[in-house]
């Protein structure tokens, strides 16, 4: 039984920081589809969301790879598996949550500062010279144009389009017709289950077993870290602690 884990914001973050993207995890996706005899490929989520490209790339190769060696997905999501969290939990066939986890928020979002009048007060005049009209859309230190929001929004409703193409495409007739899922809104795992956007309740270890015997051998795809090697890590604590602190801002849209 091969396990991956995708655990935190999905995308590269700034200063070169890098959250879950293709890139870093196409190595431990590869050796979770390797193993000898498998019987199945666990996918342990544990994210709030992030980049819709580098969720939409991790999902592909792993259903890539799950098609081409005829192997099961078993997802199984912890405090949360929203927005490209879930997106990454509908690779797998089937989906399982805690009675609490935080599962949904189908939406995209947009948000940033407006600095005009900071700027005003503090004296500061704002140069922008640019070869194109829309190459300074969105600009915060200039007022809001209504033309630069409708391309906003058009691109929002293109990307949440996408996202409901591949949730239905996955989870197809599980999902209830009695509440409108696609709203950015989100739930527990005990109401996802009744609304179809989960299979069941249940830990990795409790269903695995049940499913595939006590013996079942669970084969995770990262070694654990030597203490040398944290050793040599600690000259990224302060990017560890940016990158937290990211991550903290998008659980806490999801109550987390």
């Amino acid at each position: 039984m091969g396990v991956i884990r995708l655990a935190g914001v999905i995308g590269q973050g700034g200063l070169g920081r890098r959250g879950l993207t293709l890139d870093t995890l196409a190595p431990a996706i590869d050796r979770a589809f390797a193993f000898r005899n498998l019987a199945a490929v666990a996918l342990e989520i544990n994210s709030p969301g992030g980049s819709p490209v580098q969720s939409d790339l991790i999902a592909r190769r792993i259903r890539s790879l799950a098609d081409e060696k005829d192997v099961p997905v078993i997802a199984f999501c912890e405090d949360a598996a929203a927005s490209g969290g879930y997106w990454l939990a509908c690779a797998a066939d089937e989906i399982y949550a805690m009675p609490g986890s935080i599962v949904g928020s189908i939406g995209v979002v947009s948000a940033g500062f407006g600095f005009v009048e900071a700027i005003a007060k503090l004296g500061v005049e704002r140069r922008v010279h640019t070869a194109g009209e829309s190459k300074a859309i969105l600009d915060p230190f200039r007022p809001e144009k209504e033309e630069d929001l409708r391309t906003l929004k058009r691109i929002q409703e293109d990307l949440h389009d996408q996202f409901i193409g591949w949730i239905k495409s996955r989870r197809k007739d599980r999902l209830t017709q009695e509440t409108d899922l696609f709203t950015g809104a989100f739930w527990t795992g005990r109401e996802a289950q009744s609304l179809g956007l989960v299979d069941g309740l249940g830990d990795r270890r409790s269903v695995l077993r049940e499913r595939f015997g006590k013996k079942v051998k669970i084969r995770p795809t990262v070694k654990p870290k030597s203490k040398f090697q944290r050793l040599l890590g600690m000259e990224a604590l302060a990017d560890a602690v940016i990158d937290r602190a990211e991550e903290q801002t998008l659980r806490q849209r999801i109550g987390l």
